[in-house]
C-alpha cells in the first residue's frame, strides 16, 4: 500500500522534472504494490504518458490552471470543510503535528492540509491506520473525482481511485456548487457529523518515523518549485 500512495501523491503534485524521470517506472512499481486492479492501473496510463512526454512547463501551467484558481477543486482538503476560517488554522497545526511525529518534513510552500501531503503521511502508517484515516475525507475525495471528471482532465483517473480506495459508493455527492458558500456549510455539517478529526494514536517513538522508499520513490522527492497559492 505505502508505494501506491506515494506514488498516487505524487502523480497529484505540481509536476517536476523529478517527476517526469520517475514516471515511466510508476506502473510496473503499481503493479508490483498489488493494491490496485489492472484496470485500475491502465487508467493511470494516460496520465503517466502525458507526463513523460509533455513540456515540463506544460503540463505546470495546465496543472495550475486547473487545481490553483479556484476552490471547486482544491487540494487543500480543509479548504472544502473550514474555507479560510480560524477552524481551518487550528485543524492544520493538528494536522501539521501528526505529520512531524512521522518524521515528515513541510516545505515553506505546503500546507498540511494539501491532499498529497496527506496521502504522504498515510504511507507511513500501518495499514488499518491507512484504511481508517483515508476513509475519513471519502465525501471529498469522491466529489473532487466527479469534479474532475466533468472537466475531462486526466486528473480525474488518481482521484477516482483515491475515492475507491477510501470507500466511497460511487454515488452522486448532493452539494452546491463549489464557489458557493453553502457548499462549504453543507460539507462542513457532514464531516462534523461524521467526526472526521484525524486523530488516531500518534506513534509512540523515533522507530515510528517514516522508512525511506525505493530509489526510484526517492526521485520523486526533489523540492518543488514555489507556485501561486492564490485560490481565488
Amino acid at each position: 500500500m505505502r508505494h501506491t500512495l506515494l506514488i498516487l501523491s505524487h502523480l497529484l503534485r505540481y509536476p517536476t522534472e523529478g517527476l517526469q524521470q520517475a514516471a515511466p517506472e510508476l506502473l510496473s512499481m503499481l503493479e508490483l504494490d498489488g493494491v490496485l486492479e489492472g484496470r485500475q492501473i491502465e487508467k493511470l496510463q494516460p496520465l503517466i504518458d502525458a507526463i513523460i512526454d509533455e513540456e515540463l512547463l506544460d503540463l505546470q501551467e495546465r496543472y495550475v490552471g486547473l487545481f490553483d484558481r479556484g476552490r471547486a477543486i482544491s487540494l487543500h482538503l480543509f479548504e472544502h470543510v473550514h474555507g479560510e476560517s480560524r477552524d481551518r488554522g487550528q485543524a492544520m497545526v493538528e494536522l501539521r503535528s501528526r505529520y512531524i511525529a512521522y518524521g515528515l518534513e513541510i516545505t515553506a510552500n505546503e500546507l498540511p492540509d494539501y491532499l498529497p501531503m496527506f496521502l504522504e503521511y498515510l504511507s507511513c502508517l500501518p495499514l488499518e491506520q491507512v484504511l481508517e484515516e483515508l476513509a475519513q475525507p471519502s465525501l471529498i475525495l469522491q466529489a473532487l473525482a466527479e469534479r474532475l471528471d466533468e472537466r475531462d482532465t486526466l486528473y480525474a483517473a488518481p482521484m477516482k481511485i483515491l475515492a475507491k480506495l477510501a470507500g466511497s459508493t460511487g454515488e452522486a455527492l448532493a452539494i452546491a456548487p463549489a464557489d458557493d458558500p453553502d457548499d462549504l456549510a453543507a460539507l462542513d455539517a457532514i464531516w462534523a457529523e461524521e467526526q472526521v478529526r484525524f486523530d488516531a494514536p500518534l506513534p509512540g517513538g523515533s522507530d515510528s518515523a517514516c522508512p525511506k522508499a525505493a530509489a526510484m520513490i526517492a526521485r520523486l522527492h526533489a523540492p518543488e518549485p514555489a507556485r501561486s497559492q492564490n485560490h481565488g
